[in-house]
């Protein structure tokens, strides 16, 4: 009992205290009262001192996502983006981060951001952002057709390249169109208007090229148009290009008017060209259908008349109307940068009148008018329906084929275009989900699939092979290549070089690389990029300065200019086709048979020569030679003697006998072995590529 008691600390009397009374000592009363008494002071005490410790502040909870930009994140922390950049300064690696859109594409300098501010986050999926709200602008609704006026039809020539869309024009226009145009092919789409001379109606006349490469131009004519005058050879008749173009005009719902050319010729069956679209499901007015059709010679004008009255009467049955007082709707026909006056996009007005000074937005690109152009690029104050005109005042060369849509006012166009940017941005990033989701999922399988076979072999016997950054450096392309920096004239040029470029697909033998593609001459810096990759520089319809052709010589740089698109393709063939390796072929000289086999001594060596008789052509003793036996060549290689009679000699012709040594003594000829002489010949290769035309 005394050693237990002996074992309380004497710090705790009460409990001693208690010990002691519970085994029948006697503690005095006092003594237990002012143990209790000192044990609630000192507990009174620390309650007191705990009550002056302050309360620790829950801190506030921040939702955070990923791709957060520095506006995002300010507002979620309710400060302004000052605060941010300000936090920034502590954090490495945050420089690039110095605009309210940069988006903070690292999650963990987020949360130092959010720490560093005296708050907690909160993972959560991305908040709505302002594309919630629908900033977008678009088209007026319909106004009343009482306040509609007629406007004038849009009538876009199709056809088969070749078959005289350019002359037919010309003639209508009363100009010489086909003679500026390299090759006589149309390259891109012309837009002008004509006032007729008889019903002195005004036409708007859109030219899209009947050439194969162009026809995405051809879709966005059929879609921007009202009338389709289909353009067909008599002597030809329905073409590729034919049948393109009325499916087209098909699924534009767009009216054909058939325009037989050419029959000015001899020999022509214009009925004939007339049963041919019928496999096209084309049915001509005088076989019961509902399509014009008017036999023509655009190069002698002879019925043309007969065409104009037929597009009129078409554009009648149409009513065609629009609202000239409303904010301007039109089509982007083409665009382009011009050397002097800058970025101008050809635009066909559908809805309103365009004046100097108007805010327009197309796609992502925007413009404030500064200027108009008609076709003849004589200066114009306004632009009514179904007129086309060049646009001078883009920041940004629109796509050619977005609609354009007038505002009110330069910020409602501010808005308008961070809108549809900041939807480009959710759109591609959720792409960019969607991808890396693929990658993970390979990437995942790839795993699972190595993690059984090491299983199955067992882990000290798994050969795990090279590491994935040597798989890499091992597989980089090192063959032969083609880089190549395109620039061109107009936006729809380039487009269709393009398509025609994404046809190549013999990448195996000599890849293409198209580095930089563009609008406009040819600048300084496209020669500095191809430069870099050994590359060339193509330059479609674009002129060269002097000084990018001063530094492209002392960079070795070729820059190669082309007015024609075929002649730019087949210059891209042939420029593969030199960078392939020669085929090595086997060019037969002579061939032998082996009669009979001996062995002479050479020093103490026994040597097998082959007794032979040469049965076609000439053996040669500097070519080389293969034995063949039983239709397998058991030997490639020099030989070391030819012998006729007992003299050396270089050459044997045919149906002369000689002795044949090789360099290989181990090789015993066998008398019925067939011996070829030849030589190696280089055969250059030609790449394999399929254009369509």
């Amino acid at each position: 009992m005394t050693m237990l008691l002996r074992s309380f600390s004497t710090k705790c009397n009460l409990c001693f205290c208690i010990v002691r009374q519970s085994y029948g000592y006697k503690v005095p009363t006092r003594t237990l009262a002012a143990t209790v008494g000192n044990t609630k002071k000192k507990y009174l005490h620390k309650e007191k001192t705990l009550k002056n410790i302050p309360v620790k502040q829950k801190l506030p909870v921040i939702n955070i996502w990923d791709g957060m930009t520095v506006k995002d994140l300010a507002n979620s922390l309710d400060k302004d983006t000052d605060h941010i950049f300000e936090v920034m300064i502590y954090i490495p690696q945050t420089d690039r981060y110095d605009r309210d859109k940069s988006v903070i594409n690292d999650i963990e300098v987020i949360k130092e951001i959010i720490k560093k501010s005296g708050c907690k986050y909160i993972m959560k999926s991305k908040q709505k952002t302002r594309t919630q709200l629908d900033m977008d602008a678009y088209k007026r609704p319909q106004a009343h057709s009482s306040e509609l006026v007629r406007r004038p039809p849009v009538v876009t020539i199709m056809g088969h390249v070749d078959h005289g869309k350019t002359t037919l024009l010309d003639k209508l226009r009363h100009s010489n169109i086909v003679d500026g145009e390299f090759g006589g092919i149309t390259q891109h789409i012309g837009a002008f208007s004509v006032r007729l001379p008889t019903s002195k109606e005004e036409i708007t006349f859109l030219d899209t090229p009947g050439h194969a490469a162009f026809s995405a131009i051809r879709a966005r004519g059929a879609h921007a148009t009202d009338i389709i005058v289909l353009v067909i050879a008599a002597e030809d008749g329905v073409m590729n290009q034919t049948k393109e173009s009325i499916q087209l005009a098909k699924q534009a719902n767009v009216p054909i008017i058939v325009a037989i050319n050419k029959i000015d010729k001899s020999g022509v069956d214009v009925d004939l060209t007339k049963r041919g679209l019928f496999s096209e499901d084309v049915v001509l007015e005088e076989y019961g259908g509902e399509v014009q059709s008017v036999a023509i010679s655009a190069l002698k004008g002879t019925n043309l008349l007969e065409l104009q009255e037929a597009i009129v009467a078409q554009a009648e049955l149409l009513d065609l109307k629009a609202d000239v007082t409303s904010l301007v709707e039109g089509v982007v026909i083409e665009s382009k940068t011009d050397p002097g006056r800058g970025k101008l996009a050809t635009a066909l007005i559908k809805q309103g009148t365009l004046k100097r000074g108007a805010y327009l937005v197309a796609g992502t690109a925007f413009a404030k008018v500064r200027a108009m152009f008609n076709d003849q690029g004589q200066p114009v104050q306004l632009a009514t329906p179904s007129q086309p005109v060049e646009i001078l005042g883009w920041r940004e060369l629109p796509s050619a084929g977005e609609e354009i849509l007038q505002v009110e006012t330069e910020k409602r166009m501010k808005e308008v275009i961070s809108y549809r940017e900041e939807i480009q941005k959710e759109e591609k990033m959720n792409k960019d989900i969607v991808e890396i989701k693929k990658f993970q999922e390979e990437h995942d399988r790839i795993y699972q699939e190595k993690l059984q076979t090491r299983l199955a072999a067992g882990y000290k016997r798994y050969k795990r092979g090279p590491r994935e950054k040597d798989k890499v450096i091992s597989g980089m392309y090192d063959g032969p290549q083609l880089c190549i920096v395109l620039k061109g004239d107009v936006d729809g040029s380039v487009e269709a070089i393009l398509d025609t470029l994404e046809t190549y697909n013999d990448h195996t033998q000599c890849r293409l690389d198209i580095i930089h593609y563009g609008v406009g001459q040819v600048s300084e810096n496209d020669v500095t990029l191809a430069d870099s990759f050994n590359g060339t520089v193509l330059a479609f319809n674009v002129a060269v300065v002097e000084t990018v052709s001063k530094l492209a010589r002392s960079k070795n740089v070729s820059i190669k200019t082309f007015n024609v698109i075929y002649r730019l393709t087949d210059y891209l063939r042939q420029e593969l086709s030199n960078r392939l390796p020669p085929r090595i072929e086997h060019d037969v000289l002579g061939e032998a048979n082996v009669l009979q086999v001996f062995q002479i001594t050479e020093g103490k060596k026994k040597v097998p020569v082959a007794g032979c008789r040469c049965t076609s052509g000439s053996l040669h003793k500097k070519n080389l030679f293969k034995i063949v036996r039983e239709n397998e060549t058991i030997y490639e290689g020099n030989v070391l003697s030819m012998k006729h009679l007992k003299n050396e000699v270089q050459s044997i012709k045919t149906e002369v006998e000689c002795g044949l040594s090789f360099e290989d003594r181990t090789i015993i000829p066998e008398p019925g072995d067939a011996i070829v002489c030849y030589q190696h010949k280089e055969v250059p290769q030609s790449i394999n590529w399929d254009i369509g035309f």
